[in-house]
């Protein structure tokens, strides 16, 4: 009966441990995420609004 808690002790901790990890590269993603969609603005924010506006149809 000792070795069955011990090895459902081992199995906790490694569950434990996947699920830290789990959440860290979801961490890791959300920042990445965020990151790209505050260039996505910068850069949308650069552009000319009147851009585009005009059409030049004389040849």
């Amino acid at each position: 009966m000792d070795m069955a808690i011990a090895a459902m002790s081992v199995d906790m901790n490694a569950a434990k441990v996947q699920q830290e990890l789990g959440i860290s590269v979801l961490k890791m993603a959300m920042e990445s995420d965020t990151s790209a969609a505050e260039e996505v603005l910068e850069v949308v924010e650069s552009l000319d609004p009147n851009l585009g506006n005009n059409l030049d149809v004389t040849a």
